[in-house]
């Protein structure tokens, strides 16, 4: 996506035949599927291209809070309230594992850039590391004060970054042969850490409760840029494939597009949302998408 060019708004699909809350979306690696997970408890699959629902596949006892796909597009996962974790076969749309271990709603998951693990974290504190090919939990962190919201992998695997409501970003040194999981703390939000995620060269965005954006430099816990403008608390960033920009969703309801190497907000998307909960690009970087409670 060229950061000079404006996103055209006019075409518009709507994704509407969930019975809740849209609590987040995912396009597959080559774009064709968009996976979205609902507060009705299922988590639904569709075409990109003509919006067509592919499958809506139950196994959760509780609401979906969070849904991602493998980088290699073979698998998806999808984390719910009923504390569990479900990884599925994305060729078959097969629930492959169940992950149990959280002891309350787990709210956020990633996959790891090798697609051979996967991380998650929750309403318990706890940060989970999982083997995806047998499920097996191999570690759990600990040192978040409070539920843990967000969480991603860095682009080299190295490290895992979390964002907790106790208003910190943690990021765990994951590298073999380290002594004890190092991590650093990065401060300055004044709310909630609401979300993040890792752009391709590595910086790190982080939104929050604060209704601020942090962009980080993670070598040396710096705080490259701030972006203001939202009027309501952030839910959900995400970077544009090329880095030219980023994109956030607001509890507003309002979408907005930023060039975060000037603080400059280029775009504020409005459609028909009540409360924006989740955004996301596609790994090409021509569409973007919003998943609303309307």
């Amino acid at each position: 996506m060229n950061s000079r060019a404006p996103l055209s708004v006019g075409r518009v699909t709507f994704f509407g035949r969930h019975r809740g809350e849209v609590n987040c979306s995912a396009f597959s690696p080559d774009g064709q599927t968009l996976l979205t997970a609902s507060e009705d408890g299922y988590l639904y699959g569709w075409e990109t291209k003509s919006g067509q629902l592919l499958w809506r596949l139950g196994g959760h006892t509780g609401p979906v809070k969070f849904c991602c796909f493998s980088p290699d597009g073979y698998l998806f996962a999808s984390s719910s309230s009923d504390r569990t974790i479900r990884l599925w076969d994305l060729s078959r749309a097969e629930c492959l594992w169940v992950l149990k271990g959280h002891q309350r709603s787990v709210e956020t998951i990633s996959f790891s850039p090798d697609s051979r693990q996967l991380a998650s974290g929750g309403w318990d504190k706890q940060v989970m590391l999982w083997e995806v090919q047998s499920g097996h939990k191999l570690r759990h962190l600990e040192g978040h004060h409070d539920s843990i919201q967000s969480s991603d992998f860095s682009p080299n695997a190295n490290c895992l970054a979390t964002g907790s409501w106790d208003s910190t970003v943690r990021i765990w040194d994951l590298r073999v042969g380290t002594p004890a999981v190092f991590h650093q703390e990065l401060e300055g939000h004044s709310g909630n850490i609401s979300c993040l995620c890792y752009s391709s060269s590595g910086l790190l965005g982080s939104g929050s409760w604060d209704k601020n954006i942090h962009i980080w430099k993670p070598n040396t816990s710096s705080l490259m840029v701030q972006l203001k403008g939202h009027v309501a608390w952030v839910n959900s960033i995400a970077f544009s494939p090329d880095e030219g920009q980023l994109a956030s969703a607001s509890y507003s309801g309002t979408i907005k597009v930023w060039d975060y190497n000037t603080g400059k907000c280029l775009e504020t998307l409005k459609g028909f949302l009540d409360v924006a909960h989740t955004c996301a690009f596609t790994r090409q970087g021509k569409l973007l998408v919003s998943g609303a409670a309307i």
